[in-house]
């Protein structure tokens, strides 16, 4: 992007022309010093007043000029010279040269009419250099931006509407004063640029601060330029002062909130070369702050080459979320840390990438309590397993994969209910969770994938876990394999059937066995009495038996 000095190039040639704004209904919106000078009139009797008070007859030439550009479909065309006559304050007239450009301020149209008195002159200036002053002229005008011009002893000599809104001090006020008075502290800064443009130099971007009429001070960024006359003599210089308080408070402001972050934060440019980063970038490397700057950001991991392919994914706008790397940690042991590298490109307004943005989060501590997590779950004799919302396997443990006879990168992503004998059952049982909260001891049959294809008796329990604002993330369920369990306790119900069973039999038996016993026992007593007593009518006892 070219310096503001460079963008006012021809500057001087300029300004001696009188140089009106117009909006399309011809009234006047804006104009300069020297205007003021050629008509004669104050800048406050301009503003709001019709042209045809300076250029008799222009209205219509103005508003042909004006319908024009609003049809061009390519946008304003080269102004249009017209030959007029101009009309003082004091009622003179003089012949004058009007070049008609259009300006497009954002708000709507403007024509910028320029007036040259040609009393004094053979002729027009050319064309095209005519055109491009009365341009330039507009800018410096219309612009949002202090465009100030000053000897080199710092005497003002022209002052924009720029720098009457920047600095509350208007053109009348401060053409003639010095301009020290616009020093933020009363030092000698503006003396040192002064001493550079009268030695040929630029003066290119230069912050610093500045006071307003009220009092308050306030940052700037400044460029300035040497003023020279016809013959290539420096005789003044050419400022243009941009305030940039609110971009720089906004830039203490991301700057505190980059380096209060707990992740490491890197700025690159296009070649991956770090220009900037914050203190937890130099903690997690052990590398000062000037040592990164200028160095590649992908030479600090463990295999620089996936990390310049994570780089190159985010220049090309392709997503770079949680890429696993190792980072080297220079601290006289060479430590690694695992980390998490996140990266996004920023680019201008025509899509070219200006640089990157990373992020690197430090995962070490959470990578080894996840693996002693990891350590537990395996440890466990109990089959565990995650699962998503949809009844989707997300993970799972050893168990799972002995219990059901299937590895459990082929248990990831399916159906857990699928792995029952009755899939509409377990479906329900896994509903009931959402609803309740938790399910315990529902008992359930799995199928275990071997040639037999058998099956498997289970314990289903499950309860939901949420993330810390309390949304459902999915379910832990863990199948207890009872099959053993009720396989034994199926055979001991057996030998207790059984057992009854013969218990019941021999207590038949011996009901049968003790009836007949009390029945001779009977018969014992009854031979008794009769061989005691006799027999009925003098028979002998044995023989009625």
């Amino acid at each position: 992007m070219p310096s503001h000095g460079k963008m006012f190039d021809g500057l001087l040639e300029a300004l001696p022309d009188a140089l009106v704004g117009v909006d399309p209904s011809g009234v006047i919106r804006f104009v300069n010093r020297q205007a003021e000078s050629v008509f004669g009139h104050a800048r406050d009797d301009l503003i709001g007043a019709p042209l045809e008070m300076l250029v008799p007859g222009s209205l219509a030439q103005v508003q042909g000029h004006s319908d024009t550009q609003a049809s061009a479909p390519s946008g304003p065309q080269p102004g249009t010279e017209l030959e007029l006559n101009g009309l003082r304050a004091d009622g003179t007239d003089f012949p004058a040269n009007i070049t008609l450009s259009p300006m497009d301020t954002g708000a709507g149209m403007l024509v910028v009419v320029s007036v040259r008195d040609r009393t004094h002159r053979e002729g027009p200036q050319p064309n095209g250099n005519g055109r491009r002053a009365d341009r330039l002229l507009a800018l410096v005008e219309h612009s949002d931006d202090a465009i100030i011009e000053k000897t080199l002893d710092g005497t003002i000599t022209s002052w924009n509407p720029g720098a009457e809104r920047m600095y509350g001090h208007s053109s009348r006020e401060m053409i003639g004063k010095p301009i020290q008075v616009l020093s933020a502290d009363g030092t000698d800064e503006m003396t040192d640029i002064l001493a550079r443009i009268g030695r040929g130099e630029d003066i290119d971007h230069l912050e610093t601060d500045r006071r307003r009429k009220d009092g308050t001070v306030f940052r700037v960024s400044l460029s300035a330029t040497p003023l020279r006359d016809a013959d290539g003599v420096i005789v003044g210089a050419s400022t243009i002062t941009r305030d940039v308080s609110e971009a720089r408070q906004a830039f203490e402001v991301a700057r505190s909130m980059i380096e209060t972050s707990q992740d490491s934060l890197v700025a690159l440019n296009p070649e991956g070369r770090i220009t900037d980063v914050n203190e937890a970038t130099v903690r997690l490397t052990g590398v000062p702050r000037d040592r990164l700057i200028g160095t590649s950001f992908s030479d600090y991991f463990t295999d620089p080459r996936k990390a310049d392919e994570v780089y190159q994914r985010a220049v090309g706008d392709e997503t770079t979320v949680d890429y696993q790397l190792t980072l080297r940690h220079h601290n006289g042991r060479e430590n690694i840390t695992e980390v998490l590298y996140n990266a996004t490109a920023y680019r201008d307004t025509q899509g070219n990438v200006l640089g990157l943005f990373a992020a690197t989060r430090d995962v070490s501590d959470q990578r080894k309590a996840a693996q002693y997590a990891r350590s537990l779950l395996e440890a466990t004799m109990e089959s565990l397993v995650a699962i998503s919302p949809d009844g989707k396997i997300t993970d799972t443990n050893q168990a799972m994969v002995k219990l059901t006879g299937i590895p459990r990168d082929q248990l990831i992503g399916t159906s857990f209910s699928d792995y029952f004998t009755d899939p509409q059952e377990a479906e329900r049982v896994y509903q009931k969770v959402f609803e309740h909260g938790s399910v315990t001891d529902a008992q359930l049959t799995m199928h275990h994938v071997n040639m037999h294809d058998s099956e498997r008796e289970v314990l289903y329990n499950a309860s939901v876990y949420r993330d810390a604002n309390g949304a459902t993330l999915g379910v832990v369920a863990t199948a207890r394999d009872i099959t053993q369990q009720m396989q034994a306790q199926r055979e001991k119900a057996e030998q207790q059937a059984a057992e009854q069973g013969r218990l019941e039999e021999l207590e038949r038996f011996q009901r049968l066995t003790v009836g007949r016993e009390l029945k001779m026992i009977e018969l014992k007593k009854e031979i008794e009495y009769l061989r005691k007593f006799g027999a009925p009518n003098g028979g002998d006892a044995g023989e009625q038996y």
